[in-house]
């Protein structure tokens, strides 16, 4: 039975987590098939060996890392499917589970920016002044503080 299937996108990755619950995985020997489809179509086939002994849990998982470059941002379709092979080809004890993610890429360039740029700032009531205003206000304060000063009296 597959109990989950967790996904967390990376930079140009998509991390899956599909785990799966076999009984009883300690009593006998599990090979498995597994197969991953992304918005219905198979993208990847393989097989798990699940080893009896007194050490093997029943609950498992099965990770796997999807390159997303070009793939495009939205809702898509990831699908896991498990069952076991006869000699025959027939597929026995099949269990599916499907989950639709809401995929977002991740940016290079939004994890070098840390802190944000200020384009515009503006407030009600409020003037503000930019570097080239406040340059020319110094400029005006220092002529004005020089002309009071050569009206001053020496003594």
């Amino acid at each position: 039975m597959i109990t989950e299937i967790g996904n967390e996108a990376r930079e140009d990755d998509l991390n899956l987590k599909v785990a799966f619950r076999l009984i009883p995985s300690r009593a006998s020997f599990s090979k498995i098939t597994a197969e991953l489809y992304f918005d219905r179509q198979k993208l990847h086939r393989c097989a798990v060996r699940i080893p009896q002994g007194p050490l093997s849990a029943d609950e498992l998982e099965l990770t796997a890392a999807l390159d997303m470059r070009g793939i495009s941002a939205g809702k898509h379709i990831i699908q896991a499917e498990m069952f076991e092979l006869w000699s025959s080809g027939e597929k026995l004890t099949c269990a599916s589970k499907e989950v639709t993610i809401d995929y977002v890429p991740v940016r290079r360039q939004d994890r070098y920016i840390k802190v944000p740029i200020v384009k515009k700032l503006a407030g009600a009531d409020v003037e503000v002044v930019s570097e080239p205003e406040r340059n020319v206000y110094r400029e005006i304060e220092k002529d004005q503080k020089e002309e009071l000063m050569s009206k001053r009296d020496e003594w």
